[in-house]
């Protein structure tokens, strides 16, 4: 995993979430954490958890094509 830096992190969340469609709320059942939770992680004063983040790579890796380009800049395995 490439990430290191809270910014960089609220900026993957907000991707995610925007290319999904999702609102914070959406985005934070799908994830199974609280609404604050992905708020806080959006706006750089919390980071997410070691499996909240593979969880993000999963959701990654199933969108396929549009995914990718976060996917290689965010999770370089």
């Amino acid at each position: 995993m490439n990430i290191t830096q809270q910014p960089e992190l609220a900026e993957l969340v907000r991707a995610l979430r925007s290319r999904q469609s999702l609102t914070q709320e959406q985005f934070a059942a799908k994830l199974g954490v609280t609404f604050r939770t992905v708020n806080r992680w959006e706006n750089a004063h919390a980071t997410p958890s070691p499996m909240a983040l593979k969880l993000i790579q999963l959701m990654l890796k199933d969108m396929g094509e549009p995914g990718k380009d976060l996917l290689r800049r965010y999770f370089a395995d």
